[in-house]
């Protein structure tokens, strides 16, 4: 009877045993495919790395009066080819302006604090979000736009509150936006290529 008592404890006791030992295993198991995703979660995607990463622009194509647009940080960045005639005009409307002369020194870096805005007097660069609730301005280019009076020279309008801004980024007096369009950090890596996001004058 003893011996019958003591076979039944010891079966017992593997029992518990292997049961302890396979819900640990089963718990690990499952805490491993929670913890997976969990920690993955933590891990920037690629485009979240890629976002603040600095781009490379080819302007080799972009035609005198053409808008290439790209993104850099979640953010529309302009490249404009201004005109010899486009150039001469900007002058024509400083006293229109809020700030014609861009001595906030937070629109744009100190290579780009010049009458045109820019490294190169042609190509323009700009962050193409107004400086007053974040919207897009459009790109309006003609001369003389009827809804934007005689007095326009070709810019950018934004449609949200009616802000306007020239060809070189600059704000007109009386609007809703309280500074000129940012110029974002840039550079030239050659003639035809242009680096966004990155700091210096030339190649």
């Amino acid at each position: 009877m003893s011996t019958d008592i003591k076979s039944d404890q010891e079966v017992d006791t593997k029992r518990r045993r292997f049961l302890v030992t396979s819900t640990s295993v089963v718990a690990a198991v499952g805490a491993g495919f929670v913890a997976v995703p969990f920690l993955s979660s933590w891990m920037p995607s690629e485009r979240a790395k890629n976002a603040g990463a600095p781009v490379d622009v080819d302007i080799s194509k972009l035609e005198e009066g053409r808008l290439l647009v790209v993104e850099w940080q979640s953010k529309p960045v302009w490249i404009l080819k201004r005109s010899p005639k486009t150039l001469s005009d900007l002058p024509k409307i400083d006293d229109l302006l809020r700030d014609p002369s861009s001595e906030n020194a937070d629109q744009q870096p100190a290579y780009a604090q010049n009458e045109n805005r820019s490294i190169k007097p042609e190509i323009l660069v700009l962050v193409g979000i107004c400086t007053h609730l974040g919207c897009s301005p459009t790109f309006r280019p003609e001369i003389g736009s009827v809804d934007l009076g005689a007095d326009w020279l070709g810019g950018f309008f934004c449609p949200c509150h009616s802000s306007r801004f020239d060809l070189a980024g600059r704000v007109f007096q009386g609007v809703p936006a309280p500074t000129n369009l940012v110029v974002p950090p840039h550079k030239y890596v050659s003639d035809n290529v242009i680096v966004v996001g990155v700091d210096g004058e030339a190649a």
